[in-house]
């Protein structure tokens, strides 16, 4: 890992892109132990981070009359919390392959909500896709669950532009959640 005083995000924490693909497309052990996603996570748990994204959707949400928020991965549960009932921070989320997500946020929500989803997500369980589609659509709000076959999790971040199928889900993705937006924030 490394710090930059020009990215204030996790602290100005930065995670090498090469280690990270490398790391995910090869599945090597050793890579993923210098990946060390865990000791990642818990220096920017959601106790830590959480009210730094709290503070900038206020910040928003006082000088614009609707807000979006998008969250890819660890993003995800944090659009949720700010979608939660009882917040008025945000006016519509859009999460892809969110990370960290738990069954307490999904039953919070209460803003328009869209999910694109991967085939094969570790954070994305089988069991949280099934609960994401048995709990939100009984609660009253606008929701899209869109399904990618073929891809993994991360697949709207890091897709390889030069794979066919991985381009498709990188543009389907943008055009997805551009249209969501539309949707719900004019």
């Amino acid at each position: 890992m490394q710090k930059t005083n020009s990215y204030h995000s996790f602290d100005g924490e930065i995670i090498d892109p090469d280690l990270l693909i490398s790391a995910y497309k090869t599945g090597d052990p050793e890579l993923i132990k210098k990946l060390d996603m865990d000791a990642f996570v818990e220096r920017n748990s959601k106790e830590i981070r959480g009210p730094e994204i709290f503070a900038a959707a206020k910040a928003l949400k006082a000088q614009y009359k609707k807000v979006g928020a998008a969250g890819y991965c660890y993003g995800g549960w944090a659009c949720f919390q700010l979608g939660a009932k009882g917040n008025n921070l945000i006016d519509a989320i859009s999460v892809a392959h969110p990370s960290i997500l738990e069954e307490s946020e999904i039953d919070a929500v209460a803003v328009p909500t869209q999910i694109l989803a991967p085939e094969t997500d570790p954070q994305l369980t089988p069991e949280l896709k099934e609960y994401v589609n048995r709990v939100i659509p009984g609660l009253g709000i606008p929701y899209q669950y869109d399904y990618y076959p073929g891809l993994v999790h991360g697949f709207a971040t890091r897709g390889d532009p030069n794979d066919p199928k991985q381009r498709e889900g990188l543009e389907r993705a943008k055009n997805a959640t551009v249209s969501w937006f539309n949707e719900f924030l004019h």
